[in-house]
């Protein structure tokens, strides 16, 4: 039987170009806040310049807040939307990578609704509660392609004190209304970063192939993001000034606020979060690829889903993949192909000792992502997962 739940109202500019198109669509307010990171990227490469020219010939105020950080964590997000109120914003042009486009999604909410962001975060010592008010609109405008942001009404945020790093969102008022995705505003970020992020992206699309809820058009989304990552992200990678190679990775990344809309990913996030909750110096995507071999060895070598883990390898570049083992030897030459086959978790400062203290803040904190797993992943299991990938 197929069946699906999908839901996704933002309009979606994508492509070459597109920033400079902007100003002409409505705008869902009359002043932003603009949103960016604390680095100084969206300055240096002029795209903070020109959404600032966009907004102006828009007719759109807007006030300038640089609070967001790598891995953001509660307090950047109150403090953004401590500022937005105090402005007089009433809706948020997020520019920038994952970390602020996530965060972009629980400022809106703190912006309009009383109270701390862990009273409506689930999981962990979040609360649970609803939102009261409307939060603001969102605007979105990617510099990067790893998340599925852009599109989707999830950003996940850290609560430093208590090392716990979880997703927030679901509220389809928190679905952006217009995203811009223009892979010219991708082409300075660096080779690592490039793959970190485009591992990220990929990640999202094999959870998805490999969990419990995968459908028909999930499927078919997330394999078309594999084989564009599989076949372009090397060569993003190697010259990032390659805007075929830049388009079709930024392609894959927006297909996973798709596919994650359609079906969970997996343990994978949760373990990762995990890691990065305790250590925030370490970049989402390089712990996941960090742990990625040895997480989907631990379903293969149990034949979970064999058959997922053959149509991704057909994808990757193995057209005549027949086992479930052909996923691993691709996913690895992928990770070469790259330059990323070998990161080390002592190299952010783990220690082997972690692993089962990871593995319960895994499970405690985003314990709803086990449950998509194609078998069962029990706290030894994970231990043992992130005891075979340390380094």
């Amino acid at each position: 039987m197929i069946s699906f739940d999908f839901y996704n109202p933002t309009h979606l500019l994508f492509g070459s170009g597109k920033l400079s198109t902007l100003h002409d669509q409505p705008m869902p307010g009359k002043k932003a806040l603009l949103l960016i990171s604390t680095g100084k990227s969206t300055k240096e490469t002029g795209s903070l310049a020109r959404t600032e020219e966009q907004l102006s010939l828009a007719g759109v105020s807007y006030a300038i807040c640089p609070v967001i950080h790598e891995n953001p964590s509660k307090e950047c997000v109150m403090e953004a939307a401590a500022f937005a109120r105090e402005q007089g914003c009433d809706f948020i042009v997020a520019l920038g990578g994952g970390a602020v486009l996530d965060a972009s999604v629980a400022v809106a909410a703190m912006a309009t609704n009383p109270g701390d962001l862990w009273d409506y975060v689930s999981g962990g010592t979040g609360k649970g509660q609803p939102l009261l008010h409307d939060p603001l609109p969102i605007v979105t405008i990617a510099t990067t392609s790893g998340t599925g942001s852009e599109i989707n009404c999830w950003g996940v945020i850290s609560k430093l004190d208590t090392h716990e790093k979880i997703g927030f969102g679901g509220d389809p008022r928190l679905v952006p209304v217009l995203s811009v995705v223009d892979p010219e505003l991708m082409r300075t970020v660096l080779p690592k970063y490039t793959a970190f992020q485009g591992f990220d992206a990929l990640f999202h699309h094999t959870e998805v192939m490999m969990s419990k809820g995968c459908n028909i058009l999930s499927e078919t989304l997330a394999l078309s993001a594999i084989e564009n990552i599989a076949r372009y992200l090397p060569r993003a990678v190697q010259d990032g000034s390659d805007l075929e190679a830049r388009e079709h990775v930024a392609y894959a990344s927006t297909l996973a606020g798709m596919t994650m809309q359609l079906t969970s990913t997996t343990a994978q996030h949760s373990m990762e979060h995990a890691m990065s909750a305790y250590h925030p110096a370490l970049p989402h995507g390089a712990g996941l690829i960090m742990i990625s071999v040895e997480f989907a060895r631990f379903f293969i070598e149990r034949h979970a889903c064999d058959g997922q883990f053959i149509k991704m390898a057909r994808v990757m570049g193995m057209p005549q993949a027949s086992s479930a083992e052909d996923f691993l030897t691709a996913l690895v030459q992928l990770q070469e192909a790259c330059g990323v086959a070998n990161l080390k978790m002592s190299d952010y400062g783990m220690r082997k000792e972690e692993c089962r203290t990871l593995a319960v803040n895994a499970r405690e904190t985003m314990g709803g992502l086990f449950l998509a797993n194609p078998c069962e992943l029990n706290d030894e299991d994970c231990a043992a997962i992130f005891e075979k990938a340390y380094r």
